[in-house]
């Protein structure tokens, strides 16, 4: 295989080339004033050697990337008693959508889709208050993506919240079916807060070895979670990570990833590599455009696909 540092030198040349980026999210007005043309991409493997390029110390909002790190908690707080309030199961509908939740009432498909996500922060609040629960978030990322300085842009979390009508139906929905323990805007300021941090894709990449290494942060670092969690995690990453673009992401790319509004991907290649790669412009279902492109080209010049055989 051709070096790594080449490999991902030239996949940022290609991407910088790129005319079509997106569109930026602006659902949310703070993520509509990041500039489209950056793009960073950053692998850990094994070693523990980071190949990095572009943009990849620049920070930006981890938005639905969090839900693999929420859930990571959740799954060791509670175990498969998980799973009597959230699904397993790809959704084929927006990362938004109420239809399906009403259709199923009030159990959401899965926990990476915003109605699973705020089952899984009214787990972690688990009757205690929005800024403990957070600060538990934020302490497993800074420890894990070995950064202290890790948080939540206050001012995404702040426009994420204003304008939070949508997120505020899906909880009031659930809280209606019982599925919600905790008031609705308890869930959600830990939900939107969550969302809000703030990572580089060095960081990310680094925040995501556990799930590469089953549960340990690195092959030969500390314990994170244990090996079935990680596992489980992964799965859902493949089979839901891209929201109703999951199949056509496991299509083109092969591995396990985790998609956010604010351009962000987290991929993994078990065994072999974490990786963050980031740029704002998205495409029709909410999934960077130049990202998937990027991770697309490296899994095809490494063969890091997890159904080739070769990773």
């Amino acid at each position: 295989m051709t070096d790594l540092q080449e490999i991902v030198d030239a996949i940022a040349a290609s991407c910088s080339r790129e005319v079509d980026r997106g569109a930026v999210a602006r659902y949310i007005p703070q993520l509509a004033h990041v500039d489209p043309m950056q793009f960073g991409i950053a692998v850990v493997t094994g070693t523990g050697e980071e190949f990095v390029a572009g943009d990849c110390d620049v920070g930006f909002s981890i938005q639905s990337v969090s839900k693999v790190f929420t859930l990571t908690l959740a799954l060791q707080k509670v175990g498969d008693a998980l799973w009597d309030r959230v699904g397993r199961e790809p959704s084929g509908d927006p990362f938004n959508s109420i239809v399906q939740l009403e259709h199923e009432a009030g159990l959401p498909r899965n926990p990476f889709i915003n109605a699973g996500a705020i089952v899984i922060a009214d787990v972690l609040l688990a009757g205690g208050t929005p800024a403990a629960a957070l600060d538990e978030v934020v302490t497993l990322l800074r420890q894990i993506g070995e950064d202290s300085s890790i948080a939540v842009d206050g001012a995404v979390a702040k426009s994420e919240i204003a304008h939070g009508a949508r997120n505020m139906a899906l909880a009031s929905f659930m809280k209606a079916y019982g599925n919600l323990k905790n008031e609705p805007v308890e869930a959600l300021q830990l939900y939107s807060n969550a969302c809000a941090i703030a990572m580089s894709c060095r960081q990310l990449a680094r925040a995501g070895r556990y799930l590469a290494w089953d549960g340990h942060n690195g092959p030969k670092g500390p314990v994170v979670t244990s090996s079935e969690t990680a596992r489980r995690v992964n799965s859902l990453m493949l089979t839901c990570g891209h929201y109703d673009g999951s199949g056509e992401f496991a299509y083109s790319v092969g591995i396990p990833g985790k998609s956010g509004v604010g351009g962000g991907i987290l991929a993994i290649v078990p065994g072999i590599a974490s990786i963050g790669c980031w740029s704002p412009g998205l495409n029709a279902v909410g999934n960077s455009m130049l990202a998937t492109k990027a991770l697309e080209l490296l899994a095809a010049r490494t063969g890091w696909s997890v159904f080739s055989g070769q990773s």
